[in-house]
């Protein structure tokens, strides 16, 4: 299908954007429905959200997805946030109703589906989340949702960790702890059963840097969740492997997130499995 004049554009939004596999999911769907839209992916760095906001309406744009580090700086410009990305404090997906812009944050329920696929319930669980980051805020608000039983926020900066713990609590009654992400991992990964890492450390290109944590860290009641997808299996999954831990890539929350964005842009049915066919696919190459 070509492009014409009446082909509705959608994005990324993001800084760096030329790793993400997010156009080559949502063309896949795009053209798997036969609908006449195509998503690009646009480098637009922390200083420019708002023009890039403003270039939305200016342009006609169908909506964006939005990416590090534009997920928390984006909401003063939007004209309505849903709720749940309110509280969660990071919208992903912007959808341009006739030049209104409303923000949503499909990272949480992404999330929440992908642990599903994999057979995991978060309900009654101890987690642990590396980050206080966009990611982590969704990750942390979407588990507080599934019924977690403790949520551990690690971060290299604790002020962050601490203001991320006070929202969630603010939105749901779970106990919430802090740490730094170095001194005090040990001690927050013994009475956990899902551990996720929501800070960027060990994506393409800086794949081959040190993980966070390594096999001897680990114990095997872990389910270790990198939402990392690019590459597929990072230094991190690999040390879970070693240590006999289950563990999930980011590809199902890339898949699930992406699809939600879909609908919301389309009002139609996401091909998901098409969808996660195609990332596979291209992360395989």
């Amino acid at each position: 299908m070509g492009i014409k004049g009446m082909t509705k554009v959608y994005g990324l939004f993001g800084d760096p954007v030329e790793h993400s596999l997010s156009p080559i999911m949502q063309n896949t769907a795009f053209q798997a429905l036969g609908l006449d839209c195509v998503y690009l992916p646009f480098l637009v760095q922390s200083k420019d959200i708002g023009s890039a906001v403003q270039a939305v309406r200016a342009l006609h744009l169908g909506g964006v997805n939005l990416t590090i580090p534009l997920k928390e700086r984006v909401l003063p410009y939007l004209d309505e946030v849903e709720k749940e990305a309110e509280f969660i404090g990071a919208v992903n997906t912007i959808v341009n109703r006739n030049g209104r812009l409303c923000g949503y944050n499909t990272d949480a329920p992404g999330f929440l589906a992908s642990l599903k696929a994999a057979g995991f319930n978060p309900s009654g669980k101890n987690t642990v989340i590396l980050g206080a980051g966009g990611a982590a805020r969704a990750v942390s608000f979407a588990l507080a949702q599934g019924g977690a039983a403790g949520i551990n926020i690690l971060n290299r900066s604790v002020e962050k960790a601490e203001k991320l713990a006070q929202d969630l609590k603010a939105a749901y009654q779970v106990p919430t702890g802090v740490g730094d992400l170095s001194s005090d991992l040990a001690a927050a990964l013994k009475g956990a059963e899902l551990l996720v890492n929501a800070t960027p450390v060990g994506m393409y290109p800086n794949h081959t840097s040190a993980p966070l944590l390594t096999r001897n860290q680990l114990h095997q009641r872990l389910l270790v969740c990198d939402l990392i997808y690019n590459p597929l299996q990072t230094r991190l999954l690999e040390e879970a492997e070693a240590a006999n831990c289950r563990f999930l890539s980011g590809v199902g929350m890339l898949v699930w997130q992406g699809a939600l964005a879909f609908q919301l842009w389309t009002g139609e049915k996401p091909p998901a499995a098409l969808m996660e066919e195609a990332v596979l696919k291209a992360l395989k190459r």
